[in-house]
């Protein structure tokens, strides 16, 4: 049986080169390169929810792939995709690098420039590795798949324009539907889902930023378990020690929870930093609330275009959710769609704030009405997105996004360089 080998080479003299390479193996079969960390994790996604079968033995990824870097990409494909074997290319050899990449997943390290003799026997022992891993794996009858669960983040266009509100409902629809679910309070110097949530808690996001390797007993020790069943992830008590949550740990943090939860909804607050940029990177869908007036319409363009230039996200990728929507109002969804050039959700949230304000001031917003518009959409919107099992919204039948079904596996995000 041919060995498939699925190269991860941001260059294209490189690409060539290794794929080159490798076809002179025996029995050996690359398939086309991707060329970042985004197109190889959507790529063996895809092959995953197909079967564990399509995937390839074999991944080799180039020092130099970005926007993630490579040993925190090799970490992700490790966690999520654990029968796929990975291969680091690089131009350091040393005991240092070749400790971290063990540490971090990887299989093997090639040192360039590649040869053929030691490119061989590293690909075969790694494509028998991992040959044996899908043979334990079938034979246990509980095959994992790698696709992992579905992370949406929740970001402001300005402050105050219900970013958190939106997150707090979104994770406990997908909870009361039967689907475990991590609330992470990523906004880290001013995290109110506490506050919203009537939480006392000793443990916050910062505890796991300095920890290499989260494994499921680190995870459960930090994370609060709410009496909605929700596991939070909270913000730091004291603000300024949200710097301690880099995009490096921000990362390791999400992968993380995608291992264990079926829906992960991440609140990034309206500023950003990099352990926000790092998550709305990751996610399978990036949520950008905004009110219906001129300001705040002006903050969701300008945080798209920001995230566009910093290649975090293009705007195609990202999906306005329109707060406190009233038929009257001037602006409408599809004017802040032509404006900010983005899908714009198919629910827009009503404005009622009087159907909020007890449950907001008592800190107790899980136990808002069944009968609220607003918990009605922000319930339905969460259908929309995917994120339940079936229509849990109350009385809300969940519409579909303008401009495209934006579920976890349907949406295969692109992340080609430029405009």
């Amino acid at each position: 049986m041919p060995t498939r080998i699925l190269p991860a080479v941001g260059d294209a003299d490189a690409a060539r080169s290794i794929t080159t390479l490798l076809s002179q193996l025996p029995d050996a079969e690359p398939v086309s390169p991707v060329v970042d960390s985004t197109q190889l994790i959507d790529t063996l996604a895809r092959l995953a929810a197909e079967s564990i079968d399509e995937l390839p033995e074999v991944v080799v990824v180039h020092e130099r792939i970005g926007p993630v870097p490579a040993l925190e990409l090799i970490r992700e494909v490790a966690l999520r995709f654990p029968a796929v074997g990975v291969i680091l290319v690089t131009s350091d050899a040393s005991p240092g690098l070749f400790q971290a990449a063990m540490d971090y997943g990887a299989r093997g390290l090639i040192a360039l420039p590649l040869g053929y003799e030691e490119l061989a026997i590293r690909v075969q022992a790694v494509a028998q590795w991992s040959v044996g891993v899908r043979r334990h794996l079938g034979a246990g009858g509980d095959v994992f798949t790698g696709v992992g669960g579905t992370v949406v983040t929740v970001s402001g266009a300005k402050g105050g324009v219900g970013a958190t509100l939106t997150a707090i409902q979104l994770a406990l629809a997908a909870q009361a539907s039967g689907r475990s679910t991590a609330l992470v309070d990523m906004d880290l110097q001013a995290g109110d889902i506490a506050s919203f949530l009537d939480v006392q808690f000793r443990r916050s996001v910062v505890d796991l930023a300095a920890i290499t390797d989260i494994s499921p007993r680190v995870l459960a020790d930090a994370v609060f378990r709410h009496d909605t069943g929700l596991a939070l992830l909270l913000a730091p008590g004291e603000g300024e020690r949200g710097e301690e949550v880099t995009d490096r740990a921000a990362r390791q943090i999400v992968s993380a929870l995608r291992s264990r939860y079926d829906v992960v909804i991440v609140d990034c607050g309206s500023q950003l930093g990099g352990a926000g940029a790092a998550a709305v990177e990751m996610a399978d869908t990036a949520l950008l609330v905004t009110t219906p007036d001129v300001v705040a319409v002006r903050g969701a363009k300008r945080t798209v275009r920001m995230w566009d230039r910093l290649q975090i996200r293009k705007a195609e990728e990202t999906t306005v959710v329109v707060n406190r929507h009233t038929r009257g109002t001037e602006i409408q969804p599809p004017l802040i769609q032509k404006i900010t050039g983005t899908p714009v959700a198919g629910t827009a949230i009503p404005a009622n704030f009087k159907e909020l304000q007890g449950a907001v001031d008592a800190g107790r917003l899980h136990e808002l009405d069944n009968r609220s518009t607003v918990k009605q959409a922000l319930w339905g919107l969460a259908g929309e997105l995917g994120l339940v099992k079936g229509s849990e919204a109350p009385g809300h039948r969940a519409g579909r996004l303008r401009g495209g079904d934006r579920t976890a596996i349907g949406f295969r995000r692109r992340r080609e360089l430029g405009r």
